[in-house]
């Protein structure tokens, strides 16, 4: 038995997410079909994090168990020549037997994108928010930072979630501006789901003054979903890095 570790990117526009769903397209489910083609096996692959229906990975990691005595290039080019242009498999390596790809992770970092501007660029529009409001790059700024550190993040959660433990840690949260293109990226010791896309779409509301500073201060202390605004789109999230 080996253990095989990959780092997958992919564009999940048309994907109902990371994790298998019967009789819907998603990325678990769709290199899982290619392994089993390759090595005969039914094949299990764990994930590091279920990425939402639309959301995008730059380096995603999984790994899976096998007998076949394919190495793990083999494993590798093998995929790339079955799986649709939209997944890549950008590298395969042997991994201890008791290595986990999702609850070894120390860290997973997302990055948010939003274009900021009159007209769309119909050439990204898959891959950003548009918004048009001029947004307050320094009051959103002022807002993300009071989320750093660990906290309770109950109103950023998804409503009517069953998680019991909604405390986690936020390493790093900063807001990058490259002319009409902002990126928020957000390093986490774990996120809740719709974590990130609920965090976005406050604080872009903060940004054209739907919500005042101290507004967000109250919803963030409050652990009350129905305070918040409404969860940005899934088109803009991408999962960045996952640390071990």
């Amino acid at each position: 038995m080996k253990n095989i570790k990959l780092t997958i990117t992919y564009d999940g526009s048309n994907y109902h997410g990371w994790q298998v769903q019967k009789d819907k397209k998603t990325i678990q489910g769709t290199i899982e079909l290619q392994l089993k083609k390759i090595t005969g096996e039914k094949i299990r692959l764990i994930g590091s994090g279920r990425t939402d229906a639309g959301v995008h990975a730059l380096n995603q990691v999984a790994n899976f168990k096998t007998d076949s005595d394919l190495i793990p290039l083999q494993i590798q080019k093998a995929l790339n020549s079955l799986l649709p242009e939209d997944i890549y498999i950008k590298s395969a390596e042997y991994v201890p037997l008791e290595f986990h790809a999702r609850y070894m992770a120390k860290s997973k970092t997302y990055e948010y994108r939003i274009l900021n501007r009159q007209e769309p660029n119909i050439f990204q529009r898959k891959y950003h928010w548009h918004v048009i409001p001029k947004l307050d790059i320094e009051r959103m700024r002022s807002a993300l930072s009071l989320l750093k550190g660990t906290h309770d993040f109950s109103s950023f959660m998804s409503a009517g979630s069953s998680i019991k433990d909604p405390i986690r840690t936020i390493f790093k949260i900063e807001l990058y501006k490259d002319n009409d293109l902002l990126k928020v990226i957000i390093e986490a010791n774990g996120f809740l789901r719709y974590m990130v896309r609920n965090i976005i779409g406050t604080v872009v509301q903060v940004g054209y003054g739907k919500i005042s500073l101290n507004e967000f201060k109250n919803i963030f202390a409050a652990r009350d979903r129905r305070l918040a605004g409404k969860k940005a789109p899934a088109k803009g999230l991408f999962l960045v890095k996952v640390r071990y």
